[in-house]
């Protein structure tokens, strides 16, 4: 009103790029419309607009291979750790070399306990290399965060995603079956994890329906450590639920895999 342009901030998260650019159209047209209407309502002269000034965070370029490339390594997390371990049991109970197992001096604890460490450390290993070599490397993508402590992270994920392939296995009497199963389960988790969608972005219902998926947390954790340098002071309760959740899943996956493979 006193004929001054006073200057906005808007400081963009621009983790999730494609939504981060049109949330900022979508602000800058919200504040532009409420400054005119209200400028042109207080004086009959119209007055130019505040000046919007927009402040991107975290990938100042909008460069596409910083998202994609480390989004691509967390997905793929979930996939390689649901069907490896789901198709470690079902691939030895179609041949046959489960059933050696159970003649030997093994709980059936003891041989899920061996599947997730097995699993698990190929699928560590794997994602080392691909962030340090591949994305950092090749990609000269900048990784604010710390790779061992997202490590850490990975390995707790790891334990709940790898016992829910268990489960799946022991639900599935054959690789196809078990095929259908991961589509019906693991590209969900992967969908409404938030690394393709901002959970914020979804119905209030579904954001606490994905809570109970331990990608959700996975992806959450993953993105403050590799994007925004979160310590283990911010993350360590995402590591505990997911953790938590993973105890869930392994129980449950014991439970079926003493009542169908140990029996049969």
């Amino acid at each position: 009103m006193r004929r001054r342009r006073p200057s906005l901030q808007v400081n963009i998260d621009a983790t999730v790029m494609q939504q981060a650019g049109i949330g900022a159209g979508y602000i800058q047209n919200i504040v532009s419309n409420e400054i005119t209407g209200f400028v042109q309502k207080g004086n009959a002269e119209s007055l130019p607009a505040a000046r919007l000034a927009t402040r991107v965070k975290f990938n100042q370029n909008l460069v596409s291979s910083w998202f994609t490339s480390v989004m691509q390594i967390i997905n793929n997390v979930t996939f390689l750790a649901v069907i490896l371990a789901g198709g470690a049991l079902v691939r030895e109970r179609e041949r046959g070399t489960i059933d050696h197992l159970l003649t030997m001096p093994l709980r059936p604890s003891e041989i899920m306990v061996s599947k997730v460490w097995a699993n698990s450390l190929v699928i560590v290993i794997a994602t080392a290399l691909s962030l340090w070599f591949v994305v950092r490397t090749l990609l000269h993508v900048p990784i604010a965060g710390s790779i061992p402590l997202f490590l850490l992270g990975t390995v707790v994920y790891l334990f709940s995603a790898t016992s829910l392939g268990i489960l799946l296995g022991t639900v599935a009497r054959s690789m196809p079956q078990l095929g259908l199963l991961f589509m019906m389960v693991a590209l969900p988790m992967n969908l409404l994890s938030g690394g393709n969608t901002p959970v914020d972005s979804m119905p209030p219902t579904l954001q606490m329906l994905v809570q109970i998926f331990p990608s959700t947390h996975f992806v959450n954790f993953a993105q403050a450590i590799l994007y925004r340098g979160a310590g283990f002071d911010i993350v360590w309760r995402s590591f505990a639920i997911v953790a938590a959740i993973g105890a869930i899943f392994f129980s449950v996956a014991l439970f079926r895999f003493r009542r169908t493979v140990a029996v049969t």
